[in-house]
């Protein structure tokens, strides 16, 4: 179908041109490595340019202060700024470690093609783990500053793929956190084999302990709700596939936990059954991006714990896979997930379908006074606003045009799209997680 959206002769039925925002941290030039000193960024693609990433491995292949990177490539582009910024890298006479996935899906010739140059300029190549698919995105450098060695990570749910990075939601964390950047550096060692998996604190690496710590959170809810302490859970993923993850999911829901999931594909759960399931909600997003990221949050009593991931709950991902769930543990940057992001896809009744319990999806709208929200339009404005504040621009950017849909109420829909982009009249609101 690539072929069709790059023909010129459909350019009246594309969506408008969405130039992605740079993060008022991140301004041009900026040195990275001292913001990164200073706080953690995060950021959300495609809203948030990917461009920032790019530039930033771009920066350490020319530092002289940077002694390693080391990389984790699943999907990568036939022309990717990244790969040719390792070889500089490489060349500089840097140790450049990367693990490269052959099997990765519609990108194995390019990873082929990139792991033989990266040799061919010395660079350590792996080619997987054996028995496993790496499928975790995960970057380190090691760095020699002005008052010790430090390392700096940047620890994703999407590729390493320019391209993609604008047409997928994913989100990237930045950070010089010791604890975590030395977790980060454990996973690289265990992968390349320099030592074995000790278990770690802060990040859930599959296929050893992620599936039974996501239990261990599931339970934890189930048992504060049991104590008659607040019980919450959002999911956000691709795929809900894990029996035992349901299991423990509909135990919490008979035990008054809160559950909302928004899952854009495929949903073994059947939400809504009375005596099992009713306090669970499920909805599918399916709009202009292609919703990849996986977010997970549980309330904890009151201290509420935000993941990012790679992984789905399927058991591929648990058990067939090498895939990483991060914290999200700078408070600022975890409010926003909780007090924004995830509003932003539970109030959507625009591109939202609710799972019915028979089955069948069925698309939401709008009730009595309820705003026609829309999470990617929102994400897409909020980018736009920034964009004129960091060029000054006093110029009033054009809304989104306004294309009517007609809403079955009554009927059930499958979660499938347009590639039409609707906008909604105003924004969701960011204080509430829930939708009643």
């Amino acid at each position: 179908l690539m072929p069709l959206v790059t023909n010129d002769a459909f350019a009246k039925l594309k969506d408008r041109p969405f130039q992605p925002a740079r993060d008022p941290a991140l301004p041009p030039h900026v040195d990275f490595f001292e913001v990164l000193r200073r706080q953690d960024v995060l950021l959300h693609h495609p809203y948030d340019s990917f461009d920032q990433i790019v530039e930033w491995i771009e920066a350490a292949a020319r530092d002289p202060q940077v002694l390693a990177i080391k990389i984790t490539l699943y999907r990568t582009s036939g022309d990717s700024p990244i790969v040719e910024a390792l070889i500089d890298a490489a060349n500089a006479g840097k140790q450049v470690t990367a693990i490269v996935e052959l099997r990765a899906r519609f990108d194995e010739a390019s990873n082929i093609q990139w792991a033989r140059r990266l040799e061919e300029a010395g660079a350590h190549v792996i080619y997987g783990v054996v028995g496993l698919k790496t499928h975790s995105k995960s970057l380190l450098i090691v760095r020699r500053d002005a008052d010790q060695l430090r390392r700096y990570v940047q620890l994703g749910t999407g590729n390493y793929h320019p391209r993609t990075a604008r047409i997928y939601t994913d989100f990237s964390l930045l950070t010089s956190e010791p604890k975590l950047t030395e977790e980060v550096a454990i996973v690289f060692n265990t992968l390349t084999g320099l030592a074995g998996y000790p278990g770690l604190k802060k990040l859930m690496v599959a296929p050893f302990e992620m599936h039974s710590r996501f239990v261990r959170l599931i339970e934890r809810e189930r048992d504060n709700a049991r104590a008659g302490k607040p019980g919450r859970i959002v999911a956000k993923l691709n795929a809900l596939v894990d029996q035992e993850i349901i299991e423990k999911l509909y135990e919490a829901s008979c035990a008054d936990v809160s559950i909302d999931l928004i899952v854009r594909g495929i949903c073994c759960l059947r939400p809504k059954i009375p005596g099992l399931s009713e306090n669970i909600r499920v909805i599918s997003i399916v709009g202009r991006f292609l919703e990849h990221s996986r977010i997970f949050y549980f309330e904890n009593a009151g201290q509420p714990k935000v993941f990012l991931s790679s992984a789905d709950w399927m058991p591929r991902n648990f058990y067939r896979r090498i895939e990483l769930a991060f914290p999200v543990e700078n408070s600022a940057l975890r409010d926003r997930i909780i007090n924004e992001v995830l509003p932003s896809f539970l109030h959507d009744r625009v591109k939202a379908r609710e799972l019915q319990p028979d089955g069948k999806y069925k698309r939401l709208k709008p009730e009595g006074a309820e705003p026609r929200a829309q999470a990617q339009w929102h994400f897409r404005e909020v980018s736009r606003e920034r964009t004129k504040k960091l060029t000054g621009s006093k110029k009033k950017l054009r809304a989104d045009k306004l294309i009517p849909i007609t809403v079955a109420s009554d009927k059930s829909a499958a979660p499938a799209e347009s590639g039409t982009d609707q906008q909604p009249t105003s924004t969701p609101s960011a204080k509430t997680t829930k939708q009643s």
